[in-house]
């Protein structure tokens, strides 16, 4: 009786949360417009959500060298805006047809070339929420929509380059560690990622 009651407690809060989610905030593909409210978001993530654990130096040269809008999402189609009703962007993320795992438009190590469905895994790429925003459920409201059309594309698989801050998010949304790696940086740090993937149904 404990444990159906529980279970009972537990479905009416993400009920709740799901309710919360659809009144309050609004997914969209972003558009060119979009890209210096997102460079404020993403900056806002970094230094708000990641400090505990990166550096100051890491944080700042991930931001410089790393971090940032990657413009190929926005023209593909395949980068989300969430926006509250009176239209602020509160958080972004998206999926990628193509090799490139990480990295905005000034990252050196970018491979545009396009994936094959049948063979290759879908990217998620640049998640981001506004430490105001956090912990609201509007990372896995991204997600879905990104997982969603991906599998409408063909892809079976899924995998990305996880921030630190970011793996128990993805590991609860059964994604699984593939292996760490150090993306290093401009001025001289090196970035921690996992990366992680999954398999999805087409």
């Amino acid at each position: 009786m404990h444990l159906a009651w529980s279970a009972w407690i537990l479905r009416v809060a993400q009920d709740d949360k799901a309710r919360w989610i659809a009144m309050n905030v609004g997914l969209r593909k972003a558009v060119p417009r979009d890209i210096p409210y997102l460079r404020e978001v993403i900056e806002a993530s970094v230094r708000g959500l990641q400090a505990e654990d990166y550096s100051p130096a890491q944080i700042e040269g991930a931001l410089e060298s790393v971090y940032g809008v990657d413009s190929q999402l926005i023209a593909d189609g395949t980068y989300f805006a969430a926006e509250t009703p009176e239209g602020q962007i509160v958080a972004c993320g998206g999926w990628s047809k193509r090799k490139t795992l990480y990295g905005g438009d000034q990252y050196a190590g970018r491979e545009d070339s396009l994936l094959d469905p049948r063979r290759d895994a879908a990217k998620i790429r640049a998640f981001f929420v506004h430490p105001r925003w956090a912990r609201q459920g509007i990372g896995t409201l991204i997600l879905d929509a990104c997982e969603q059309a991906a599998i409408a594309e063909g892809f079976t698989r899924l995998e990305m380059g996880a921030t630190l801050s970011g793996v128990a998010f993805y590991r609860a949304r059964g994604y699984a560690e593939l292996e760490s790696q150090g993306v290093p940086l401009g001025n001289g740090e090196q970035l921690p990622i996992v990366r992680m993937a999954k398999k999805v149904r087409s």
